[in-house]
């Protein structure tokens, strides 16, 4: 029950905020602001220096704000996986798919969300128990594409990232999106260490989100 559990929480906040950044301190900080934004889902990425430490911080600040998820991104190998999980990351995301690390999430009865981009991938996936999946990169996909996925596998859940904005979530949504990833669109401001600028964002793409959820 705690990888479905997870993923009801997960699919809950509608948005993931991928964060990357050349600092710890500075991912703190744009997972701060995307939080008081309104957007509760956090994918810390690997490429962050320290990134299960970061994790472990983010964990321990929000652990009281259940709403609150962090998860790991970018995560090559069962090693990592593993040192994210034990830092306390609720999900699981990588590029591509990974068998051992598959095999890793299971274990601990963690979501895998495994980048696929083609309906072997997704197959391959599936098989290794993945509920959810990330197209990536979006940008070079569209929605139209997670019907398409639909249809060899009806109840695949696909999470898409990159490429997503505010302007095109409803499109993504309509399609059918589990769960959308959304990152330079939504931190950008943090390149000039704009938070106030990141949580403007967060809150844009939160009203967008409520907007479409009112009309479903």
């Amino acid at each position: 029950m705690k990888r479905a559990n997870l993923l009801t929480k997960l699919q809950k906040t509608g948005i993931v905020s991928v964060v990357r950044a050349n600092t710890s301190d500075k991912a703190v900080k744009i997972a701060d602001a995307v939080i008081t934004g309104g957007i509760t889902g956090i994918e810390l990425t690997y490429t962050v220096p320290n990134a299960d430490q970061v994790i472990n911080e983010l964990v321990e600040r929000y652990q009281d704000t259940p709403e609150v998820i962090i998860g790991a991104g970018t995560v090559l190998d069962a090693t990592s996986a593993r040192l994210a999980i034990i830092s306390g990351a609720n999900f699981i995301v990588s590029p591509t798919f990974d068998t051992n690390v598959a095999k890793m999430c299971n274990l601990y009865q963690i979501p895998y969300i495994p980048g696929v981009f083609t309906p072997t991938e997704a197959q391959a996936a599936l098989q290794a128990g993945s509920e959810v999946v990330k197209l990536f990169p979006g940008s070079l996909a569209t929605p139209k594409t997670i019907s398409e996925f639909k249809g060899p596998f009806p109840y695949i859940n696909v999470m898409p990232s990159g490429g997503v904005n505010a302007d095109n979530i409803s499109d993504w949504f309509a399609a059918g999106a589990f769960v959308v990833g959304a990152g330079n669109s939504l931190v950008a401001p943090a390149q000039q260490n704009n938070f106030a600028g990141v949580t403007a964002n967060a809150q844009a793409f939160m009203s967008k989100y409520h907007e479409i959820m009112s009309l479903a």
